[in-house]
């Protein structure tokens, strides 16, 4: 049996997990059920990082950029400066990235103040529970995680809060938070599930508890898994369905819609349990992260690695 990841392993992991899962997934957003496994039936194709769809292979989408710009506001502040994290955003989303959510474009191009913008926005439209929070959590989970639970539930809600209004998206994300933080500490996170909803808000719980449910299968979802709770439940039942970090994202990606951000929560997930060492290197080294806005910045594996365990051993106290 191979050894157990280190937690700076599972926090490498999880990070560059969480963006290799992106750019696997990303070609075959809005896709069918079944298409990565069509294409490529037998695991170990060099050219699995395929691209298409508008995306080079092993290219990033806004999934992965989001996260890094959360992740460099955290280490250059020491922990959570909301205004500087809505000002990256807006910075980056005013550079016309290729792809950015329709509500996370009008939130941050809307003109209204950081701590106002997706409260407005979900006061007007009634609608602000997409996934868009839940992809950019990895490097905030993996800060936080040394601070324990309720550091890590409050940091994803006031991050999810940034661009979405609906209380459900942040209540998502604190779930995969509290998941990744078991994780990294090598606890199983499918055991950790109950705890994680016992924490939520009270009018949450009932709806979580049906996608985290051991026996709920993404065919039984209600909603585009778009949506905070199928996404988050499609991740968790990848995760629990399968025994690899690979099989996972594979498992995560042929379930067709949105699966870029279903295969990055997933691999963060799996990324935290199994380690860096378990996501293949013929993923990894294709891989790039482009920032729009920044200077013609493109991030790589190394660089990632580097950014995560930067995350690992932060400065000061979280604020």
């Amino acid at each position: 049996m191979p050894p157990s990841p280190s937690p700076v392993d599972r926090a490498v992991g999880a990070v560059v997990g969480s963006a290799v899962g992106d750019a696997l997934g990303a070609p075959f957003e809005f896709g069918p059920e079944g298409a990565f496994s069509a294409r490529f039936p037998v695991p170990g194709r060099a050219d699995e990082m395929c691209g298409g769809g508008g995306w080079e292979p092993g290219e990033a989408t806004d999934d992965t950029q989001m996260a890094v710009l959360v992740a460099e506001s955290l280490l250059a502040h020491g922990g959570l400066d909301l205004p500087d994290v809505f000002r990256r955003f807006r910075r980056w989303a005013a550079a016309g990235p290729k792809d950015i959510g329709l509500q996370t474009e009008a939130v941050l191009t809307g003109g209204d103040p950081w701590d106002t913008a997706a409260t407005r926005h979900f006061r007007v439209n009634q609608r602000a529970a997409g996934n868009g929070a839940l992809m950019r959590a990895a490097p905030s989970a993996v800060f936080f995680a040394r601070y324990g639970r309720a550091a890590t539930l409050d940091a994803a809600r006031r991050l999810s809060a940034l661009t979405h209004g609906d209380p459900a998206a942040g209540e998502g994300t604190a779930v995969l938070h509290e998941l990744v933080r078991v994780a990294l500490a090598g606890g199983d996170p499918l055991d950790a599930v109950p705890d994680a909803l016992a924490a939520l808000l009270p009018d949450h719980r009932a709806r979580y508890a049906v996608v985290l449910a051991p026996d709920w299968h993404p065919d039984l979802a209600t909603e585009f898994n778009g949506a905070v709770w199928p996404c988050l439940g499609s991740a968790v039942w990848a995760l629990r369905t399968t025994a690899s970090y690979e099989a996972a994202v594979r498992a995560a990606v042929d379930l067709g819609g949105d699966t870029d951000t279903v295969a990055a929560v997933t691999g963060a997930l799996a990324g935290a349990v199994y380690g860096i060492g378990a996501v293949p290197e013929r993923w990894t080294g294709a891989l790039r992260v482009p920032l729009p806005g920044f200077g013609g910045r493109e991030l790589r594996a190394p660089e990632l690695t580097a950014l995560a365990r930067r995350l690992t051993a932060p400065s000061a106290p979280p604020q």
